[in-house]
């Protein structure tokens, strides 16, 4: 099964540091989000989800002067109503500073619970 994958090549700001001069933890989060967004993008336009786990492993410092990071997610498992979402943050050199995944649960903001995925989904994300 070929699931979906996209890389965005974000540039960093000076905000985003910390005061040790590397990028801020929380950061690293804010941009794993916007690779979800990316990737979850691709299943429609209309696609929630509530993010139920995240889980990170910091490998490498990233410095502003490292220029921009690239940010991979991609689909790894679809379950009835979750998909596992594995991320990669990736210095310009492609040095691994950061990887690990987010289980996103499907949602239905009318019932306020989750839902099924639906097939049309599945296949967007390569299910």
């Amino acid at each position: 099964m070929a699931f979906r994958e996209t890389t965005l090549s974000i540039d960093l700001r000076w905000r985003d540091m910390d005061m040790l001069g590397h990028l801020n933890q929380a950061v690293y989060h804010e941009l794993l989000e916007e690779g979800r967004g990316a990737l979850i993008s691709e299943a429609g336009p209309h696609f929630a989800f509530v993010l139920a786990r995240v889980e990170l492993d910091y490998r490498l410092e990233v410095r502003r002067d490292h220029g921009p990071v690239d940010v991979v997610s991609r689909a790894t498992e679809l379950g009835r109503r979750k998909v596992v979402v594995a991320h990669e943050l990736r210095r310009a050199s492609g040095e691994l500073a950061a990887a690990g995944t987010s289980v996103l649960v499907c949602w239905d903001p009318k019932a306020r619970a989750s839902r099924d995925l639906t097939p049309e989904e599945r296949t967007a994300l390569g299910g």
